[in-house]
């Protein structure tokens, strides 16, 4: 194989002249990073970051702060730079947010820059997007030539996923762009044993720590073994190289773990998710191994293994059925498995017509086998981590794999088509897009009433082209018109096998998402999501998609995509566990939007009324609430006098707050409520010293604040490890502090004790 620069009429690499001589002469032809670029690639090249951009750039506000979870971290990060180190939730330093701070510093910069605001938070997420696209077109064109890295970051980019997540404030998108950055890295240091490449790759591996914790080592297992094998150097070095590279990840991904380890526990913000205070332990249980046991102290509603929970298929608890298929399920599907069949079989392919290459840096064949090995190594490690793992698991999770589909179908496509006058690569060639076409009808018949049309034009298409190919691959070679089908259904292949993804970039950009759980594209049959599920608004309406998993599928657009495990469709919002009345509709008492209620329970946006505090095993923690201008002006008044303006059980209810108001509001609980954090003792000495002004709660009997959770005795939070701490702070002020309603809210006045209490 060689990556010869293919001509103007070509749209792939073509086997360059003088190949038989090379190969007769142990000469490696001309690399594609060597030689001369077509007239073509610059304005191609530009116009695939400028489209990038536009799509994910296109819309963006109307996602507004997206996931307030981390649009508050942003913000009181913007404000204080002890908040901005430690990546607290507000920025009176009370608790961090459940993952390491690197992924909120580029949007608190941002925001410290040029104000708080959607653009100010999301635009750095888009240009790490724009970025992942032209990192792995470089990191494809050095060995299959630009058509290829062209195929490449277009399908990266249209994958839907991708366009989600790059458009949104969760951690992924720099792990993705900090992810395809190593891969890149190291295959520079394999080309020539380049020692500062691999040392660079794991210092970026060690950055990508500071985003997600252990899921950036997922890819290091079959990157390092690559590294030991292939380098073209003696062994030895390749292993004091690794060892190098090691050094500078902890180094990286270190200093910071140390400091805050070191830090007296006192005087910085308590580690939220965490048991104990620790970022160690947050690091291997809540967000590490407890990821693939199920056992996460301190999940609300999460994956843990119960006994007999283990269902068809190999169980996987509260968060889906794990197996082998579980990339291609309702709901994962349609994120990113459009190309994932192709993407396995194209590594199949690149392997066995590159597998005859010796190792030598002058091996253009052993370089490209290198490629398919990294690309294909962690797109079936991290793959097979997903399908199969027990614990918290979320569709957007996958859009760390869409580099990896991205390359190796660019790779792939290079390689067969160069191969194309052999019967089995053209065989490959045609069966890999008929296989894609149907894959894509299959997935566009998911949702309901979605573009009929477009799914039997992408299958005829699809077929069409595979014919041309297959026809056109057996032609005589040099004729004409043999060339001329060839490149007509190549293009029309491609286009089948876009067409679908792309189709559900543009749904996804046409409108907003916000909350912890979010999808691409249309409601799909099947689909659960996980709990919260996704808020959306187009035309005037508001809705939410995505049940707790699980849950049976919603109607319609406008309407949740399922209900909680057992529960039935309760109209278009769905139904609780038992068949439960929907609470919080418009006409009813003052819920406000969205949730789903129970007997004395509360609805609120995107939430979920329960029959526990806080709305049972999801409640409304995974969304955040909406708060009225009266609650607004309340905490704004006087704001200065306190470190907090108010408390709330919660990191997304205290969120809301404080993204309206610009005040510090401290989330009890963390994120699911269920961290020990403050304990009661600690909140009563923060009110006695006037540290906090108002204590925000649900009303008494279900007629909840707007946006807020579900309570049977007022202001509550969830029960389990930590979740304790919650509500004995919640019925400590309850039962000393008088209720106020304002702007349909409950708020408690901690100023002002009820006579008798302290």
């Amino acid at each position: 194989m060689t990556t010869a620069v293919p001509p103007l009429d070509s749209p792939f690499p073509e086997r360059g002249p003088n190949a038989a001589a090379d190969a007769a002469t142990d000469q490696a032809p001309a690399t594609a990073a060597t030689a001369p670029r077509p007239r073509w690639e610059r304005p191609a090249y530009l116009a695939l970051l400028l489209g990038t951009a536009a799509l994910l750039l296109w819309n963006l506000s109307a996602s507004g702060y997206a996931n307030s979870f981390y649009s508050a971290a942003v913000q009181a990060g913007s404000e204080s730079w002890k908040a901005f180190f430690f990546g607290s939730s507000d920025a009176g330093n009370s608790i961090t947010v459940d993952k390491p701070p690197a992924a909120l510093w580029p949007m608190a910069l941002s925001v410290r820059l040029f104000g708080l605001g959607s653009w100010q938070i999301l635009v750095p997420q888009a240009l790490m997007g724009v970025g992942t696209t032209a990192v792995l077109y470089a990191a494809v064109r050095r060995q299959f030539g630009p058509a290829a890295a062209l195929l490449s970051g277009v399908t990266f980019a249209l994958t839907p996923v991708a366009a989600l997540m790059f458009r949104f404030n969760n951690p992924d998108a720099l792990l993705t762009l900090l992810l395809t950055v190593t891969v890149y890295c190291v295959l520079r240091a394999l080309d020539g044993a380049h020692t500062k490449w691999l040392v660079l790759a794991g210092a970026v591996i060690g950055l990508a720590f500071l985003t997600k914790t252990l899921q950036a080592f997922v890819i290091l297992p079959p990157l390092a073994l690559l590294y030991a094998v292939c380098a073209p150097t003696r062994l030895r070095r390749r292993l004091g190289q690794l060892l190098l590279a090691g050094l500078a990840m902890v180094v990286a991904g270190g200093w910071w773990v140390a400091i805050v380890e070191l830090w007296p526990a006192g005087s910085r913000p308590y580690i939220g998710g965490s048991q104990n205070n620790s970022f160690l332990e947050l690091t291997l249980g809540y967000n590490g191994l407890g990821r693939i046991s199920g056992d996460e102290v301190g999940s609300v509603g999460g994956g843990a293994r119960r006994a007999g929970g283990a269902g068809a298929g190999g169980g996987g608890g509260g968060w889906g059925e794990t197996g082998i298929d579980r990339l291609f399920s309702a709901n994962i599907g349609g994120q990113i498995s459009w190309l994932l069949p192709a993407a396995l079989i194209m590594l199949v392919a690149g392997l066995v017509i590159t597998w005859r290459a010796r190792r030598a840096t002058d091996s253009v064949e052993s370089m490209a086998r290198a490629a398919f090995l990294a690309w294909g190594g962690c797109l079936l490690i991290t793959g097979l981590i997903f399908s199969y793992m027990q614990g918290i698991f979320h569709e957007y999770y996958t859009v760390a794999l869409a580099p990896f589909v991205a390359a190796l179908v660019g790779m792939g496509v290079a390689v067969l088509w160069e191969e194309r006058g052999g019967l089995a690569a053209s065989l490959t060639l045609s069966a890999t897009v008929a296989l894609t076409a149907w894959w894509s009808y299959a997935l566009l018949g998911r949702a309901s009433g979605y573009l009929p049309w477009l799914r039997w034009t992408v299958l005829a298409a699809g077929l069409l082209a595979a014919a041309g190919l297959l026809i056109g691959s057996r032609w005589r070679p040099g004729s004409r018109t043999g060339g001329r089908l060839l490149r007509g259904a190549a293009a029309l292949g491609v286009g089948a096998a876009l067409a679908g993804p792309f189709a559900y970039c543009l749904t996804t950009v046409d409108s907003g998402r916000s909350g912890s759980i979010v999808t691409a594209g249309p409601a799909v049959a099947g689909g659960a999501g996980g709990p919260g599920g996704m808020r959306f608004k187009r035309a005037g309406a508001e809705g939410f998609r995505g049940g707790f998993p699980g849950g049976p599928q919603g109607a319609t657009q406008g309407a949740s995509q399922g209900g909680f495990p057992g529960g039935p469709q309760g109209g278009p919002q769905g139904g609780m566990p038992g068949g439960a009345p929907q609470g919080g509709q418009a006409g009813a008492a003052p819920g406000g939007q969205g949730g789903q209620g129970v007997p004395g329970a509360a609805g609120g946006a995107g939430g979920r009324g329960a029959r526990s505090a806080m709305g049972g095993p999801g409640g409304g923690l995974l969304n955040g609430t909406k708060a009225s201008a009266e609650a607004t002006a309340a905490l704004r008044a006087n704001a200065g006098g306190y470190t907090w303006a108010a408390a709330a059980v919660g990191a997304q209810n205290a969120a809301s707050y404080q993204l309206a108001s610009g005040e510090p509001v401290m989330p009890i609980g963390g994120f699911n409520g269920s961290d020990p954090s403050p304990t009661l003792a600690k909140f009563q000495e923060y009110v006695k010293a006037g540290k906090i002004h108002y204590f925000i709660g649900q009303n008494d009997g279900g007629t909840g604040a707007e946006g807020g959770q579900g309570a049977r005795g007022g202001a509550g939070g969830p029960g389990g490890p930590g979740g304790g701490t919650s509500s004995a702070i919640a019925e400590w002020v309850k039962a000393g502090f008088k209720a106020t309603t304002i702007g349909g809210a409950t708020f408690y006045d901690l100023t002002a004790p009820v006579s008798g209490t302290s």
